[in-house]
């Protein structure tokens, strides 16, 4: 399944998870950047896990551009959230926010990753919400358990914003 061929985009979903490492370096926080700011001129709403890295460029990109960004914290402290947050819900959650980053979402972009990412990204494959990989997880299931389905992997923000472009248009 791809994120062109998933079930139609358009409905009232229009939120896609930016997801990846809080400690990443300055090439994924640019793409990172780009992919915010391209989600918000599509209008779509950007949800993070509202803390760093991946998740503040993201968000930072998403509201230089005019949009909106929802940062769905692990911990209970609003202040925790990274200063492009629009919206802060402190889950107190911890490592188990991740389901509601992943479902709160028609689409994930992984940028780079980490174990809280492929995390992520296990969750949106499972949940059948289409997953696009920049320098992200490559996965290859186990014989027997395949499902087809994928990580979509994209070259750069503009790769994957012009298949979302696509996709939400249908």
């Amino acid at each position: 399944m791809n994120v062109v061929s998933a079930p139609p985009l358009s409905g009232r979903l229009r939120q896609v998870a930016v997801v990846g490492p809080r400690d990443a370096d300055v090439g994924l926080e640019r793409i990172a950047l780009e992919l915010g700011a391209g989600l918000a001129q599509l209008g779509l709403v950007v949800v993070t896990g509202g803390l760093g890295g991946v998740m503040a460029a993201a968000c930072r990109g998403a509201v230089e551009a005019g949009g909106t960004t929802l940062g769905l914290l692990p911990g209970e402290d609003v202040d925790a959230a990274n200063p492009w947050v629009t919206t802060v819900v402190p889950t107190g959650l911890g490592e188990a926010r991740d389901v509601l980053v992943v479902r709160a979402a028609a689409v994930v972009v992984a940028v780079g990753g980490g174990w809280g990412t492929l995390a992520e990204v296990a969750l949106a494959l499972r949940s059948r919400i289409p997953v696009l990989g920049i320098d992200s997880w490559e996965l290859h299931p186990p014989p027997g358990s395949d499902d087809g389905t994928r990580i979509l992997p994209v070259a750069d923000a503009e790769a994957a914003l012009d298949l979302l472009r696509a996709a939400f248009a249908q």
